[in-house]
């Protein structure tokens, strides 16, 4: 039999001995797992998002309006009278009882046309600063006045609403009453219906009462997508105080030959960039996006999730790699979101 000498040697040894003999080390670095993230307290969350402050409401000329105001502009808000052919109104396209907007991808003006865009919710529009999907409007009075005159919307030239409204006599006497002598203008049925949309307050959602305090108001789910969102998801980038909203303008990758905010500014940086969207009763407002292209909650989640559906210099659309389960929990915690607005239909003046 042949003698077999076995030597050991300890790792530390054998590479001292590879490096005194000038032979390369291999070297494999074996990656950590992955930490996981540190979860935002309440508190941190209650700075990032909050609730909204009806006292940090800005009114026009630091006067709030009166409650003849406010139902003056409702009655105008639900008015046909305030288009051309008496066949739409505001509530057409931003219908309190299907979430103020109309429940389709893109509405029809007066004329039968389709509206290039999707009707926006108009639910907390009292904190907004800019308005439209594209922001060229810098006033809520100058947006209430903007689908009014457009010739794709509601088609009707400012002068001929004043003459048309001014012809009915209930509508004489609500103006006085809330506007003085000679109000019947296009400046104050701006002031009124803007008036009566500062009013769609939405904060009292199960997330509200949670960062309250009311640690059984949202599920765990919820909870997690939450966390989801203020973490992994980065929903939070854009989506970001009260109103889950910056108030600025992004180009999230969609397909669409719409230039959105860089046509209104002439600026190539901003094409193909729209407003971000407050969320608050976002599970009312489908379908989604500018164009109303995306159906349900679960396909926008799952479009950013996968990084948009084209290229993009917007660094902040990225794979997310969510899984299924972190989808479904980004959309329970959208869904605590919801707090419902009721309106009652006013009885408008008759001619």
């Amino acid at each position: 039999m042949h003698n077999k000498h076995i030597t050991y040697f300890t790792i530390g040894t054998l590479m001292l001995l590879l490096a005194i003999l000038h032979i390369p080390i291999l070297k494999v670095s074996i990656s950590p797992a992955e930490e996981p993230r540190k979860e935002k307290s309440i508190e941190e969350i209650t700075d990032l998002l909050g609730t909204p402050d009806l006292d940090d409401i800005e009114y026009p000329d630091d006067e709030e309006p009166t409650a003849k105001q406010i139902e003056l502009g409702k009655m105008l808000f639900y008015d046909r009278r305030l288009s051309k052919h008496k066949t739409m109104a505001c509530v057409t396209c931003h219908n309190p009882d299907i979430g103020t907007g109309d429940g389709v991808a893109k509405g029809r003006g007066v004329e039968g046309g389709l509206v290039g865009r999707n009707s926006p919710h108009i639910y907390n529009l009292a904190w907004n600063k800019i308005f439209f999907w594209d922001g060229r409007a810098a006033s809520l009075e100058e947006q209430a006045l903007g689908p009014i005159q457009a010739e794709g919307e509601m088609n009707m030239l400012l002068e001929d609403v004043e003459k048309r409204i001014g012809a009915v006599a209930g509508y004489q006497k609500l103006f006085k009453e809330a506007y003085g002598d000679n109000a019947i203008t296009s400046e104050n049925i701006g002031k009124a219906i803007a008036a009566f949309e500062r009013t769609l307050i939405s904060d009292n959602s199960a997330f509200d009462r949670y960062i309250a305090g009311d640690e059984s108001a949202m599920s765990e789910e919820a909870k997690h997508g939450m966390q989801l969102f203020v973490g992994k998801a980065a929903c939070i980038e854009c989506h970001s105080g009260p109103n889950f909203t910056d108030q600025s303008f992004h180009d999230l990758g969609m397909k669409s030959d719409d230039l959105g905010r860089g046509k209104i500014i002439k600026a190539k940086s901003m094409n193909k960039a729209f407003k971000t969207p407050g969320l608050r009763n976002v599970v009312f407002t489908a379908p989604y996006m500018h164009d109303g292209s995306l159906g349900s909650l679960e396909e926008v989640v799952q479009f950013y999730n996968r990084g948009g559906d084209r290229p993009t210099d917007n660094k902040l659309v990225k794979k997310l790699n969510l899984t299924p389960q972190e989808e479904r929990a980004l959309v329970a915690f959208l869904g605590a979101l919801t707090d419902p607005v009721i309106v009652k239909r006013p009885e408008i003046p008759k001619d």
